[in-house]
């Protein structure tokens, strides 16, 4: 069992149809037929929606991702079309709100690996590959690899877990076509944003994209390179062979595998609140990172 610990009522608004309520982002569609998105401050980990929130979280995801979208745009469009909130919003919604374009969702997430960790490290102990790709002996935690490569995984439900797929099933399900548009667009936008990181210090392990389609145009959606779909890492503290440091959710998921939060992970016990430390520690971590990469100070920003 997994899922919302608990699960948030849509707010209200006129003009405005709710469609759905995601882990982090709340869903609905205005009168013109477009999209709105909205980035709640809520946090995910091992397919749970914790019950406590970090502070200026959705915030933070918003504007990283306008961020990169603006410096990501002559590789591939983007689906937002304004920041404008909507008439009858309430206040809290600003600086978390996009209208985008409404897109035909490609069910696949385009996940970009440069360094061998996480569910990659698993594979690789088990078996020297990821996503089927044959990687040299000899790698451990925080490996940076030969080459990035695409290692896509399938788009979960909330309470379900992604998993990941070769690239030989991305193109049974999609098309031969499509799948080496989504191999090709996802390493390029990986790419640019690694080179982009490294000149502020910091290190892109890894990340995932969603895209989907406007017509026969390939467009980024949802959101891009925030610390919710990306390994970030101080890069004067990179140490192969270790768990690295980070600025990114992995600071919750330590705390909740670890004796302090009392939680078993294979239970069906949902997780438990986290603690006031470890809230303002995250948004800490949060906050820097769009600080160093942006080069904006964030009570600038809001």
């Amino acid at each position: 069992m997994s899922g919302f610990v608990e699960k948030p009522e849509p707010v209200q608004v006129p003009g405005l149809t709710h469609l759905h309520t995601g882990k982090v982002r709340d869903l609905y569609r205005n009168e013109d037929g477009d999209l709105v998105m909205v980035a709640s401050d809520r946090m995910s980990a091992y397919d749970w929606v914790l019950p406590t929130e970090i502070p200026d979280k959705g915030r933070v995801l918003t504007q990283l991702s306008l961020w990169w979208f603006d410096r990501l745009s002559d590789l591939v469009p983007h689906h937002v079309i304004s920041t404008e909130l909507p008439a009858g919003a309430p206040a809290d919604w600003a600086g978390r709100t996009t209208v985008c374009k409404s897109l035909n969702m490609v069910p696949v997430e385009c996940v970009a690996r440069g360094y061998l960790t996480g569910s990659g490290l698993l594979e690789y102990d088990e078996s020297r590959t990821v996503c089927g790709l044959a990687l040299p002996e000899g790698l451990g935690d925080g490996s940076e690899l030969p080459a990035p490569i695409f290692t896509p995984a399938t788009k979960a439900a909330v309470g379900d877990h992604d998993e990941n797929v070769s690239y030989e099933e991305v193109a049974r399900q999609v098309g031969a076509e499509t799948a080496a548009l989504l191999r090709r667009t996802t390493l390029a936008v990986y790419g640019r944003a690694r080179d982009i990181a490294r000149e502020r210090g910091i290190i892109l392990a890894d990340t995932k994209f969603e895209f989907g389609f406007d017509g026969e145009t390939l467009v980024l959606g949802d959101e891009v390179l925030t610390p919710d779909s990306s390994r970030f890492w101080p890069a004067d503290q990179w140490e192969p062979g270790r768990a690295q440091p980070s600025y990114d959710k992995q600071f919750v998921r330590n705390w909740l595998t670890s004796p302090a939060s009392g939680w078993d992970r294979k239970s069906e016990q949902p997780p438990p609140p986290l603690p006031q430390e470890i809230v303002d520690a995250t948004r800490a971590k949060y906050l820097e990172a769009y600080e160093l990469l942006t080069g904006k100070s964030w009570s600038d920003s809001f």
